[in-house]
């Protein structure tokens, strides 16, 4: 499951992991994405990292269409505001904790069981480089990609040795719709 297949690195992703075989379940939440998703080959499904039954139905979806197994957790989904830090109100620090890390974390609680149950698993985690080096105007997201790699690492800890493998990885800028959908907020 790749989540975040708008464009960009979650899009990129999906579509490189089925060129390669894999069964790939791409996340959106427009429903022309999720169309797009489906007309290049992939199991689009609907996921809104801000809303809990959103999270809950997609991944009761994907165990239902697995037989209740998912080896791979790509959580690539991402939110970002721009601002000063000074002038952003509490409401967007809100949202951008959401769905960068509140999100993240409810949906990756939901395949842990399953992957638990086989013995494997891979959580990958996309922070980004403003996950450790802090950016004027990107306070925001500089905390919520932050808090997503102190819990990753945290989680990584945790799953030693039960065969589940968490990940990180820090990108750099990426040309996507991230940064017009980010300046549009």
């Amino acid at each position: 499951m790749v989540t975040g297949c708008s464009s960009g690195i979650g899009r990129c992703a999906a579509n490189g992991l089925r060129e390669r075989g894999y069964r790939v379940f791409a996340t959106a939440r427009r429903d022309e994405d999720l169309a797009q998703l489906a007309a290049e080959g992939l199991e689009a499904v609907r996921l809104d990292l801000a809303d809990s039954e959103s999270i809950a139905s997609a991944a009761g979806q994907v165990l239902d269409m697995t037989g209740g197994r998912l080896f791979a957790l790509f959580n690539n989904a991402a939110y970002g505001q721009p601002g000063a830090v000074e002038d952003l109100p509490r409401a967007a620090l809100r949202e951008q904790f959401e769905t960068n890390l509140f999100g993240t974390h409810e949906l990756t609680c939901h395949f842990i069981p399953a992957m638990r149950a086989r013995g494997e698993g891979r959580i990958i985690q996309n922070s980004s480089i403003l996950g450790l080096v802090a950016m004027p105007y990107r306070g925001a997201y500089n905390a919520s990609k932050f808090a997503l790699e102190g819990l990753s690492d945290t989680l990584r800890q945790e799953l030693s040795g039960t065969g589940i493998h968490v990940v990180l990885i820090e990108p750099g800028p990426v040309l996507s719709r991230f940064r017009a959908n980010a300046l549009a907020a």
